[in-house]
């Protein structure tokens, strides 16, 4: 059996620009994605970390984090199909946790960027769920 946890919010830092962005300024968006080992006697499991950073220039406007994590049985055995379902969910609870926050923000006319499989490497993430 697959648990997932609550999407955890560990870092909103948001600054106000300390000017007004010109109209052709661009704020650029970044995304990484981390994920850590869990295990006990009992369960093993996977951390998955999304941090997103909005910058304007030299300034950095958010650093956005999101935790949640995966609580699976030992005898169950986590396939890439599985794995990718995983991180889309996880990624999805992260942009939700997003879409409510950046109200009120300058960021408001913002959304995140798109998942890109293609840079998940799931043959480095697999050998965690053994």
């Amino acid at each position: 059996m697959i648990e997932q946890t609550e999407m955890v919010v560990t870092k909103w830092e948001y600054t106000q620009p300390s000017r007004e962005l010109l109209e052709n300024e661009k704020i650029l968006s970044a995304i990484e994605f981390d994920v850590m080992r869990k295990r006990n006697s009992e369960k093993k499991g996977i951390a998955c970390r999304f941090t997103c950073t909005y910058t304007a220039g030299p300034q950095t406007i958010l650093t956005f984090v999101g935790e949640d994590s995966y609580v699976i049985d030992l005898q169950d055995v986590v396939d890439k199909e599985e794995l990718m379902r995983m991180v889309h969910n996880s990624y999805s609870k992260f942009s939700e946790k997003f879409e409510f926050k950046r109200l009120g923000t300058i960021l408001s006319n913002h959304s995140l960027m798109p998942l890109n499989e293609k840079l998940i490497d799931t043959d480095t993430i697999l050998p965690l769920l053994v």
